[in-house]
């Protein structure tokens, strides 16, 4: 069985977020279970060519290497490595979207064709490169291709590849395609919807969130055309890298540490992390740690409304990342006010965001929607505890912290308002204080394996049933 992956980012080659983490990751994780695996994406401009090993194949396509035996090749074009960014720069999303990652999906079924390269599967991700399986169905089906199958993996539903009619004939598509059945959604081109509606199998990466998006609340508008698909949207969680996140070897923090000795090293490295912000040295007193993008979609307004109580209160607030300007100017403005008791950097920072990882008790993640989330499966590594909303890939992995039972690994609240989610982190306080229980609840914690081995063994069944249908 071979698999080739198509996607906008891979790590370590480029990435934005956790599509990049999945796409760099999940590869190298099948390779170790014997499954052959190869990578198309573009070569941005901040690809490197000497520091990856990049060689020229033709004018469109370069090739380097993942791991031990992954092909990975580079769609070349101005497109990509002409200007700065992934999707787009300061100023928003590129103008011409459409036309570059169109070209990714073009040339990437062209150079498997050409290059004769094996596969079984090719296994796309997001709208970036949801017009393969639709390429595919329509231009390849009396080549070597016709017998490959296509798979797409939804991994933020709100993102959906969305442009205008007039750009229709670039894609090289009959005309008849620009209908309800094919890429048209409200009188706009849908590259997911396109991928959806012409893949084999589509995924997701939650059990929860295939729920959720069959819904109206959570579909998108997309809710109906998912639903209309023949048998379910399979979700499966990602995991994460437990090589690069671990407090026993990580050396970007203070004291490495494991669950034998997880009090010791959380005391010493929240003691370096107040020490490397400037907050009072008290191990007392619970930090809470904010480590996200600053957007609408991560929770950031809901913390802004309690923020103030919460400040009040006798805890240290930790605030990490780059975001929206209206949410910066606020979360400054109450730093300025609180200066003992809220740090804020506007940037991702990553080394600092491992030592926050190691120094923090608790992990804010309210997030209003959260397909699968990283964030809480770093913490848990960590022994630091999610605070979090009940949804998407949260529910799968945070589970509610029963002091009767001793049971959990951490504390949801299940209504997005102010209220809930003061009374939740009026738990985590309480919690806190509560040693003998605080320490079971960082036990668990500690004990829930994410890693990338169970993800990829969700993915072969998937693949294998995929294959003998």
């Amino acid at each position: 069985m071979h698999i080739t992956f198509c996607a906008a980012e891979a790590v370590p080659f480029a990435q934005t977020g956790g599509l990049g983490d999945v796409c760099g990751s999940l590869p190298l994780a099948l390779e170790k279970k014997g499954v052959g695996t190869t990578i198309f994406m573009p070569r941005y401009k901040s690809i490197d060519r000497q520091k990856f090993g990049i060689t020229p194949i033709d004018e469109h396509t370069s090739k380097g290497v993942l791991g031990k035996n992954i092909d990975v090749y580079f769609i070349e074009h101005e497109f990509f490595g002409g200007r700065e960014g992934i999707y787009g720069d300061g100023h928003g999303d590129y103008h011409d979207n459409l036309e570059r990652f169109q070209f990714l999906c073009d040339q990437t079924l062209k150079t498997i064709e050409k290059q004769r390269l094996k596969t079984d599967i090719i296994h796309c991700h997001d709208w970036h490169t949801a017009l393969v399986p639709v390429y595919g169905k329509e231009h390849y089906r009396q080549s070597s291709l016709a017998t490959v199958k296509h798979m797409l993996t939804i991994h933020n539903l709100a993102h959906q590849g969305v442009f205008r009619k007039d750009k229709f004939p670039k894609l090289h598509l009959r005309k008849e395609l620009f209908s309800t059945h094919g890429l048209e959604f409200f009188d706009q081109i849908n590259f997911l919807k396109g991928g959806i509606i012409f893949s084999d199998e589509v995924t997701t990466v939650s059990k929860q969130y295939a729920r959720e998006i069959l819904t109206q609340e959570f579909g998108c508008g997309l809710e109906d055309v998912i639903r209309s698909r023949p048998g379910e949207v399979d979700g499966i969680l990602n995991g994460i890298n437990d090589d690069l996140w671990d407090p026993a070897t990580d050396p970007l923090i203070a004291r490495t540490y494991t669950a034998r000795s997880v009090a010791a090293g959380k005391a010493a490295n929240k003691k370096k992390l107040q020490e490397l912000l400037h907050l009072p040295q008290r191990d007392d007193v619970p930090v809470f740690s904010f480590v996200s993008r600053l957007v609408h979609q991560k929770g950031v307004d809901i913390i802004l409304e309690a923020l103030e109580e919460i400040l009040t209160m006798n805890v240290q607030v930790v605030v990490l990342g780059a975001g929206e300007t209206r949410y910066q100017k606020q979360v400054h403005a109450f730093a300025e006010k609180y200066p003992q008791r809220l740090w804020a950097k506007f940037h991702f920072d990553d080394a600092l965001a491992h030592q926050v990882y190691a120094g923090s008790d608790w992990f804010l993640m309210p997030s209003r929607f959260e397909p699968c989330g990283l964030s809480q499966m770093i913490s848990f590594r960590y022994g630091t505890i999610p605070l979090a909303f009940k949804t998407g890939g949260l529910v799968d992995t945070v589970v509610p912290f029963d002091p009767t039972s001793r049971e959990g690994n951490g504390v949801l609240f299940e209504h997005f308002t102010k209220t809930h989610f003061l009374h939740a982190f009026q738990k985590a306080v309480d919690l806190f204080y509560d040693r003998h229980l605080f320490d079971r609840l960082r036990q668990n914690a500690m004990a829930a394996d994410f890693s990338w081995e169970h993800a990829a063994e969700e993915y072969i069944k998937v693949y294998q049933c995929l294959l003998s249908a």
